[in-house]
């Protein structure tokens, strides 16, 4: 598939059913984000021009691999820094709750105003990490955040095992992932479901990126 320049339209040419209130809220991501990378550095200097491949589509990867979510569904974005992958996701799913949570303030905050600045209402943040947060969720997710046997570790008392949601996937762990994986996978005590992201995508920054599904129902390794 041919490249795209990174604009809007790269969204909604993979996501061709948003609603114009969404397609709105993902046009203003790109003049909010430069306006804060200014100040807080949460994404890369270098990478501003590429907001929309690098960040905001790929955050979306994760909506591809859930497909639709059962309204009410309760998702942490552990690592969020600067709303990466939670803001898209919160924009994509506006019936699904998200927790958005880091440990460095002058980000969250960066992720809390630019959620105001967009008109988010299903989104609350938090300062801190995994185990000052006593909630449970349907699915934890994060984006190259650390280790993945460090996130399993991370979140496993905020995954609600319980949760019987009509969810195409049990309750657990989805991340973005790249380059080899061999060695996390291996120290990781429960099945690993790996998803190539150019299996949604076919620009070629994705060509080594992954999606990485944890279930936490159902037996460890």
């Amino acid at each position: 598939m041919e490249t795209t320049t990174d604009s809007l339209e790269l969204i909604v040419r993979y996501f061709p059913g948003l609603d114009a209130g969404q397609i709105d809220a993902f046009g203003r991501l790109a003049a909010l984000y430069t306006e804060k990378n200014a100040g807080v550095n949460v994404i890369s200097r270098a990478d501003t021009g590429n907001l929309y491949c690098r960040h905001v589509l790929h955050s979306l990867a994760l909506a591809a691999f859930f497909g639709q979510l059962e309204d009410g569904t309760r998702i942490m974005d552990l690592g969020t820094g600067g709303g990466f992958p939670g803001i898209p996701l919160a924009i994509f799913y506006p019936g699904v709750r998200f927790h958005l949570i880091d440990r460095i303030g002058k980000k969250i905050k960066v992720a809390s105003d630019i959620a105001e600045a967009v008109g988010l209402k299903n989104v609350t943040f938090q300062h801190g990490d995994s185990g000052e947060c006593h909630d449970k969720f349907d699915y934890v997710v994060s984006r190259a955040v650390m280790s993945l046997d460090g996130l399993v570790k991370a979140c496993s008392r905020n995954i609600d095992t319980a949760s019987r949601r009509a969810n195409r996937y049990a309750p657990g762990l989805a991340c973005l992932k790249g380059g080899d994986l061999a060695e996390e996978i291996a120290a990781v005590r429960r099945p690993v479901v790996e998803i190539p992201v150019p299996e949604f995508f076919g620009e070629p920054f994705f060509e080594t990126k992954e999606v990485v599904y944890v279930p936490f129902v159902g037996s460890k390794k």
